[in-house]
């Protein structure tokens, strides 16, 4: 079993360069196809939303654009037009629980700022809705019991948008070290990094932090799932502030290392000063690495054996696809909440070591 008591996406269900199978695949006539489909209504317009998850859904199989929720009304005659969303399909944050009356919505998909999770998580649960949240999952542990707790009480479905998790460089590296492929996994280097942000991202109220929460947790994830074992304990240190009006509330870098178990470790670095992307894991007899191992695509995998033959897949609409399979097939989920709960453990473990200087244990 894997990370949060659940096997990893795609170990059990892919073929050739962790693609995903075809062995359940079906046909069906377009408008059979179109009755199967589960709709999704995206909480929050920005960047993402607009960018990867809207245009993701245009590839799905079962599921489809069906909604929106924004605050921002200038944006509603755009997001219409082009998804063809009906009037009544569009709500704000104040008549947002009202969504429990559209048939038209299976799951809501929420892409809001962090510390905003958890309160829409778990009014679209209580609205009988299905959930995926955005990573992470939360910024205490705390609201992410309150989230796995409602949808308990409300027998419904909530997911974290692990993307990697169904992305085959990403599921290779599961198998490498996970099934020990070159022998057991001696050490993992993991970093991401931008060369800016802006935004509510350097608002600590909303972000819960920097660059940690934001690219570091994909660091976190990434040495989870390649060694599918959990960490022990972990240090770390912020690095130095080039500009500290910039970031006066959140680090603008931080270096940290995991200890797993069997003396593992895994050296991480986020950073919103610095460019990097990267996933290294040292084995007994070989390495593997993907790098650029995180973005949405033009992801790059080799082993000390050779290249990576994988092919490139919309992340996106594999994982809402995969999504709405499961609630259909009344299975879990892959990525569910209690491995989003774990992140933000650990995320939280971490910023104490940074504050302290001490190690402190997971």
């Amino acid at each position: 079993m894997g990370i949060g008591g659940m096997a990893f996406a795609g170990l059990s269900s892919i073929g050739g360069c962790g693609s995903p199978s075809n062995q359940q695949a079906e046909e069906h006539t377009d408008e059979q196809q179109a009755e199967r489909k589960l709709g999704i209504a995206l909480v929050g317009l920005g960047g993402y939303a607009g960018g990867q998850l809207a245009p993701a859904l245009q590839e799905t199989d079962h599921c489809y654009l069906a909604g929106i929720v924004t605050g921002t009304p200038s944006k509603i005659d755009k997001w219409r037009r082009d998804y063809d969303i009906p009037e009544g399909n569009v709500y704000n944050y104040e008549n947002f629980d009202t969504i429990a009356d559209n048939p038209d919505i299976d799951i809501v998909y929420v892409v809001l700022p962090n510390a905003m999770h958890t309160e829409y998580t778990i009014r679209a649960l209580q609205a009988g809705k299905h959930v995926i949240c955005e990573k992470p999952m939360a910024v205490t542990v705390e609201d992410c019991d309150r989230m796995i707790a409602a949808a308990k009480e409300a027998g419904k479905l909530l997911s974290i948008g692990y993307r990697l998790h169904f992305e085959p460089h990403n599921i290779e590296m599961m198998r490498f070290g996970q099934e020990k492929r070159m022998g057991a996994i001696k050490h993992i280097i993991a970093d991401n990094g931008m060369g800016s942000t802006e935004g509510w991202r350097l608002d600590k109220a909303l972000a819960g932090g920097g660059p940690l929460m934001d690219v570091g947790i994909y660091c976190v994830q990434a040495a989870r799932y390649t060694l599918g074992t959990e960490p022990v304990a972990v240090t770390a240190k912020e690095g130095p502030k080039t500009d500290p009006e910039m970031f006066k509330e959140v680090e603008e870098s931080l270096t940290w290392e995991m200890e797993f178990p069997d003396g593992v470790t895994a050296v991480c670095k986020s950073s919103y000063s610095e460019n990097m992307n990267l996933l290294r894991a040292e084995a007994e007899h070989g390495w593997a690495k993907l790098e650029p191992a995180f973005p949405y695509s033009g992801i790059q995998g080799e082993t000390s054996d050779g290249e990576m033959d994988c092919e490139g897949v919309n992340q996106q609409a594999i994982q809402m696809d995969d999504f709405a399979k499961a609630i259909k097939e009344n299975r879990p989920t892959p990525v569910p909440g209690e491995m989003g709960r774990q992140d933000v453990k650990i995320l939280q473990a971490i910023y104490q070591a940074m504050e302290s200087g001490e190690r402190v244990v997971v």
